[in-house]
C-alpha cells in the first residue's frame, strides 16, 4: 500500500500557499520548531505556526484523499486539516457518498486543556466563517490520565471519538495535564517523554488504508511501533520529525475495497 508524500518546499511558496487557502494570520509567521532550545517546548516559542510541518500536513490529507480525521491535541494543525477537508469535500463530494463513510469531511478534535480548546475553537470557527463550505468539526472534552497498560505506564483520555477515522494525527495530550500518578510515576516532569496508548486500544477497529501522523514523540511512536498487531508500514521523516504509520493490512471486505480504490484513483463505480 502506498500513500503520497508531499515535497519539500520553500518557505516562500508556503506562505503564498497558505494565503491561497484564505489562512492568511497563519501565513505571516513561522518558527521552526525543530531549531529550538531544550526547553523551549515547554514555552510560548513553541506556539506560532511551524509552516512547513503545516504545508506537509495539509497536502497529506488533499494528495491521499482523507476524509475524516481525529487529531489528539489542537493547534494550528485544528485549522490545516479544517482546510485540507473544505478541499477534499469541494473535490470528492459525490464520490465519498458511494462509500461507507459516514462521518465524511469531519474533523474529531480531541482536547483535555480547556484554555486551548476554547482558543483553537475560536480561531478555527473565524476560519469557517469565511469559506462557503463547510465541514464539521467535533471538540471533544475529555480528561487525560495515567493507566497501566499491559504492565506498562501509559497514558490514555478519557474520551474518545465515536468515528472510523481514515487520519489520525497524534499530538497531544501534553504531558504536564496529566493529574494522577501510578507508583509514584507520571509524565509531569520535564525530562520525561509523552507515551499514550490509546491507539493501541482502538488498533482492530481501524480500516486497512488508514494513516497515523505522530508529531515528534519517538518514544510514542517507538512504543506504538513496538505494540502494534496489524502489518503497518512505518515511515521516519528526520527533517520534520515526524513518524508515518500506514494500515497494510488485507482489506476488510467489500467497502474497504471500494475505499482504498478511492484513495488510489479517486472513482468508484
Amino acid at each position: 500500500m502506498k500513500i503520497k508524500i508531499p515535497k519539500n518546499k520553500s518557505l516562500k511558496f508556503v506562505k503564498k500557499y497558505f494565503k491561497n487557502f484564505k489562512l492568511n494570520k497563519m501565513s505571516e509567521s513561522h518558527f521552526d520548531h525543530h531549531k529550538m532550545g531544550v526547553n523551549d517546548v515547554f514555552s510560548s516559542k513553541y506556539y506560532p505556526a511551524d509552516l512547513r510541518l503545516l504545508y506537509r500536513l495539509h497536502q497529506l490529507i488533499i494528495l491521499n484523499k482523507r476524509t475524516t480525521i481525529v487529531e489528539m491535541g489542537s493547534g494550528w494543525s485544528t485549522m490545516v486539516f479544517t482546510s485540507a477537508l473544505i478541499e477534499n469535500k469541494k473535490k470528492y463530494y459525490k464520490e465519498v457518498q458511494k462509500l461507507r463513510r459516514n462521518n465524511p469531511f469531519e474533523l474529531f478534535v480531541l482536547e483535555n486543556i480547556k484554555k486551548y480548546r476554547i482558543l483553537n475553537k475560536r480561531k478555527n470557527s473565524a476560519f469557517l466563517r469565511k469559506n462557503s463550505t463547510k465541514i464539521k468539526t467535533n471538540w471533544l472534552n475529555t480528561n487525560a490520565k495515567m493507566i497501566n497498560y499491559n504492565g506498562m505506564l501509559a497514558t490514555e483520555y478519557e474520551k474518545l471519538p465515536l468515528c472510523s477515522p481514515d487520519f489520525i494525527y497524534l499530538d497531544g495530550p501534553s504531558q504536564f495535564s496529566i493529574k494522577n500518578k501510578i507508583n509514584n510515576f507520571s509524565t509531569a516532569h520535564k525530562d520525561i517523554v509523552p507515551i499514550g496508548c490509546d491507539l493501541l486500544k482502538i488498533e482492530y477497529y481501524l480500516t486497512p488504508g488508514t494513516i497515523i501522523v505522530v508529531d515528534g514523540r519517538a518514544a510514542n511512536a517507538k512504543f506504538l511501533k513496538d505494540n502494534f498487531k496489524r502489518k503497518w508500514i512505518y515511515k521516519k521523516d528526520k527533517n520534520f520529525d515526524q513518524h508515518l504509520f500506514i494500515l497494510n493490512d488485507e482489506p476488510f471486505g467489500r467497502w474497504n475495497k471500494l475505499q482504498l480504490k478511492f484513495y488510489n484513483k479517486g472513482k468508484v463505480s
